[in-house]
């Protein structure tokens, strides 16, 4: 049994109106006994929309802590990156004593997949290759996170039952070389399926893809935010792991991985 979310927002993100103090409750109640917050920065959101107020998250925190001695509660952060921005994402994440960093691409051109007119622009097809290319920028600029968040999240948002990873290998395959040749993680985040993709990710093909390439560093996270959404199908998330090849799964604790057997 998967016993930690490695990816949970609460109100303390900007697209998250769950009180932290109900999420620990709805995420006690589903099993879990580790919990790691990783609310969202996002430095040069349109209209600063998701700058995080550290001090404060970190603060509610610590009062959080002591009521429930018997849940591990983490410390982290969802970055998004863009990669002129990592001299300030690296003065960022030196401030601050994370548990885990998560680095995602949320924005590609200065535009979120999220809405239409991205892919009005793109097109499907171009639209997810100009992600996956800003991924390999980004992890070219900065490599201060631990694991690489939702790698193809773009596809939610797409013509998702045409994507065949086959179509992007070549330039997956330098993202994950590239993220084994770091010593950094993916995470099996399973809001594919909450979303209805038939798959959680990213899809099962790339997971596979990554095992053999040597990865080894894999966290899994519901990416919720709300209490029904945490730990989101984890059940399906161990099946998931063992079909891509994994005994195991990550937690980080002070930015450290230590691998738990499923």
């Amino acid at each position: 049994m998967i016993t930690a979310d490695h990816h949970t927002h609460t109100f303390v993100s900007t697209d998250s109106d769950q009180p932290m103090e109900g999420a620990i409750k709805a995420m006690k109640a589903k099993g879990l006994r580790t919990v790691c917050f990783t609310e969202h920065m996002d430095m040069d959101y349109p209209d600063g929309e998701f700058i995080l107020d550290t001090a404060d998250y970190l603060r509610r925190l610590n009062e959080l802590r002591p009521q429930f001695p018997d849940m591990e509660l983490l410390f982290g952060v969802e970055l998004g990156l863009m990669d002129y921005l990592a001299p300030r994402l690296r003065e960022y994440v030196r401030q601050w004593d994370f548990d885990f960093v998560i680095g995602s691409s949320h924005l590609v051109d200065g535009v979120d997949p999220y809405y239409p007119e991205y892919f009005a622009q793109y097109g499907d097809y171009n639209g997810i290759l100009r992600y996956f290319e800003s991924i390999l920028a980004n992890i070219a600029a900065f490599d201060d996170f631990d694991v690489y968040g939702h790698l193809d999240y773009v596809v939610r948002y797409s013509g998702a039952k045409s994507y065949r990873p086959a179509d992007y290998a070549d330039i997956l395959d330098e993202i994950l070389k590239k993220l084994v040749s770091m010593g950094k993680g993916i995470e099996l985040n399973t809001a594919g399926l909450k979303y209805g993709l038939g798959w959680a990710h990213p899809h099962p093909e790339v997971l596979r893809r990554y095992r053999e390439l040597g990865g080894e560093i894999i966290t899994v996270g519901s990416d919720g935010h709300k209490a029904e959404h945490y730990a989101w199908e984890f059940d399906s998330a161990e099946d998931i792991l063992r079909a891509a090849g994994f005994t195991h799964y990550t937690v980080f604790r002070k930015r450290k991985p230590e691998f738990v057997k499923i």
